[in-house]
């Protein structure tokens, strides 16, 4: 075990919001894993039992100890939280791990040194990718996918790069969150446009590319396919997933084929299937739907572990920093943006994909605390989405049916980015201690036993919600 000071220090940080936030998520999720409405501004103690009932006196729940907003992180105490946890050998015999105040200071770390002290981080690498999107775009950005004429009677469906692009609308009484676009919409307006323009009859092209370079990684394992990710692609429809819930060999031609049926409900004879064409710029468009604003897909992203939005976010990493649209290009594009952010991306850490399916990666755990530093300073409110979309422990998202074990406060106070490969385990993310001061986590487990995988989760568990439980500013 060793201890460090942060890496960056003076940041600022919205400590108090942090833990509103966390407060408020565990009053209003309380409710929605519940199914029903928010509690009227009544206490259990106004509501009079049953006749015939009679109940103990309630105890009140032990009250959070406000530390002084300044108060630094002691790694000593941080230590003797997770020493337990931690030390579990269900975790296996290479666990890493490092925490500190959302606004630097001192900080405690598990690992070593050196190579010793990465480990593959699984889906932990979303944080990264997200928070390297919303460093090199805007949260409020969108992803277009349009409908343009090519000539005299052919249209072309051009892929934007929307990670959530929907064959058809919501069922009647649904609601998809984030929204989502869908090309059922892009058909009746191409209808329309055509109809304006007196044609009745059109072929139909599809336009995939936006992107480049493989659409699978060579860093995966063969057995990734297709059962686990669907190549990834700029143009698809229900991230390439047929209706049986199959993926289907090729995404942007099962989405063109989707546009012309619903071109055909519309009135409009298509002739022939779609073919792969690259539309010319100049082409007028006919028809154009926008994906959700990227902030909302970060939040999903995060929210559910979508490999295939991650790797979307990652080629849209390349396009922005003036790279291709490809693994290699969002990789050297993510460490640029978290470079000039002031977060070194650097050797023995290594990122080979987006979305953390590779065996490969490598990340120090200490650099997932700069991100998530980074993601919750006062100085950076365009990265707010990364905090925001950390699932809640107990409540939603890839931790809605965790944290059932340890510190019975974890529930609603942690929040984290879960990581899962078989063989490893990792947590990263945000947790507001017993006194009332929220603290950046990475834990990672790398050399899991197989056998002792459900035991080593809730271990995983038990390690973070000792962090609810801390009075980690003494």
């Amino acid at each position: 075990m060793s201890e460090k000071t942060g890496r960056r220090r003076g940041r600022g940080a919205l400590a108090v919001l942090v833990v509103v936030v966390l407060a408020v998520v565990l009053a209003v999720t309380t409710d929605l894993a519940l199914h029903r409405p928010p509690r009227p501004p009544v206490g259990p103690a106004g509501i009079a039992p049953p006749p015939g009932l009679d109940l103990p006196q309630a105890r009140p729940a032990p009250a959070v100890v406000e530390a002084a907003p300044t108060a630094p992180v002691a790694p000593e105490a941080v230590r003797r939280a997770l020493a337990g946890p931690l030390a579990d050998p269900d975790l296996g015999r290479h666990v890493v791990a490092s925490v500190a105040g959302l606004d630097g200071g001192p900080r405690w770390e598990l690992g070593g040194t050196g190579p010793g002290r990465v480990a593959v981080p699984a889906s932990t690498t979303k944080v990264v990718t997200a928070a390297a999107a919303l460093l090199a775009l805007d949260p409020e950005d969108t992803f277009t996918t349009r409908v343009v004429a090519d000539g005299p009677g052919r249209v072309v469906l051009v892929g934007g790069g929307d990670p959530f692009l929907a064959a058809a609308p919501p069922a009647d009484g649904e609601e998809a969150y984030p929204p989502v676009a869908d090309v059922v919409d892009l058909a009746r307006q191409s209808a329309r446009a055509l109809r304006a323009d007196g044609v009745r009859s059109v072929r139909v092209g599809y336009d995939d590319t936006l992107f480049s370079g493989p659409a699978v990684s060579p860093r995966w394992p063969a057995t990734y396919l297709p059962d686990v990710v669907t190549p990834i692609h700029a143009l698809w429809v229900d991230q390439g997933v047929d209706g049986d819930g199959l993926r289907v060999a090729d995404p942007p031609r099962s989405a063109a084929d989707a546009y012309a049926a619903a071109l055909r409900a519309e009135g409009i004879r298509v002739r022939g299937g779609p073919t792969p064409v690259t539309a010319p710029a100049a082409s007028p468009d006919l028809a154009s739907v926008e994906s959700a604003p990227l902030a909302a897909v970060v939040e999903q992203v995060l929210r559910v572990s979508d490999n295939e939005g991650a790797e979307v976010l990652l080629r849209h990493v390349g396009l922005a920093t003036g790279r291709p649209g490809s693994f290699d290009g969002g990789r050297a594009g993510v460490q640029e943006e978290l470079a000039a952010a002031g977060v070194d991306l650097a050797a023995p850490s290594v990122l080979w994909d987006g979305s953390g399916l590779s065996r490969e990666n490598r990340l120090d755990p200490g650099l997932l605390v700069d991100v998530l530093q980074l993601t919750a300073s006062e100085d950076r409110p365009e990265l707010r989405a990364v905090v925001t979309g950390l699932p809640v422990a107990g409540f939603d998202g890839s931790l809605a049916d965790r944290f059932d074990t340890g510190d019975p406060r974890a529930p609603g106070r942690v929040r984290a980015k879960t990581g899962t490969l078989s063989n490893v385990f990792g947590l990263a993310g945000l947790a507001v201690g017993a006194d009332g001061r929220p603290v950046a986590f990475a834990l990672l487990a790398d050399r899991i036993r197989l056998p002792r995988t459900s035991l080593a989760l809730q271990a995983m568990d038990q390690a973070a919600a000792a962090l609810a439980g801390c009075r980690c500013t003494r």
